[in-house]
């Protein structure tokens, strides 16, 4: 267990296997997704999504505990950039550091993609995000007016140091089971 996994009282990491998105686990993600998004993505969207990312253009994971898909995020790659798609967790194993674990995967294969930074849009009211966000070196560069079903704002940001080592050994201490 990281120090930091202690230190805010979250469970170990161990239990938790981090691996592809497949077809096969669109039905398990989907419960997830109506519960954390007001306006869901679909089967159909998650399947085009899968299919971007075997060409290398998105990259998707699922968090699972045994049996049991708890969560999921994913990465867009523009140019030499990559843009966090989304990040949910299952409504009950929220506040485990599932997000944190999937961020610090994600950021680890931008880092390997050699992108220079990563990107994303995040609800104004969502202040836990955000958070969540800044611990990995995010920071606001803008608002997306009524981004969200056309009715709630979108901070944007960004986190521009990926390529610096002292980036890599921030990611490696807050969350060492994060694969590298």
């Amino acid at each position: 267990m990281s120090v930091l996994a202690k230190l805010l009282g979250r469970q170990s990491f161990e239990r938790i296997v981090v691996e592809p998105l497949r077809r096969r686990h669109v039905a398990a993600v989907l419960p997830i997704e109506h519960a954390s998004y007001p306006a869901p993505w679909t089967a159909g969207v998650f399947q085009s999504e899968i299919e971007l990312a075997r060409s290398g253009e998105r990259h998707y994971l699922i968090a699972r505990d045994g049996a049991e898909i708890v969560g999921y995020g994913g990465l867009m790659f523009v140019i030499d950039d990559a843009h966090v798609t989304n990040i949910a967790v299952a409504p009950s194993r929220q506040r485990q550091g599932i997000a944190t674990r999937l961020l610090a995967e994600l950021a680890w294969v931008a880092i390997a993609r050699n992108c220079q930074a990563l990107t994303l849009e995040v609800r104004v009211s969502n202040v836990a995000a955000q958070a969540l966000y800044r611990e990995f070196g995010f920071a606001p560069a803008g608002v997306r007016k009524k981004y969200y079903e056309s009715v709630e704002d979108a901070i944007v940001m960004w986190c521009n140091d990926l390529a610096l080592p002292a980036y890599r050994h921030h990611l490696a201490e807050l969350c060492p089971e994060a694969t590298r």
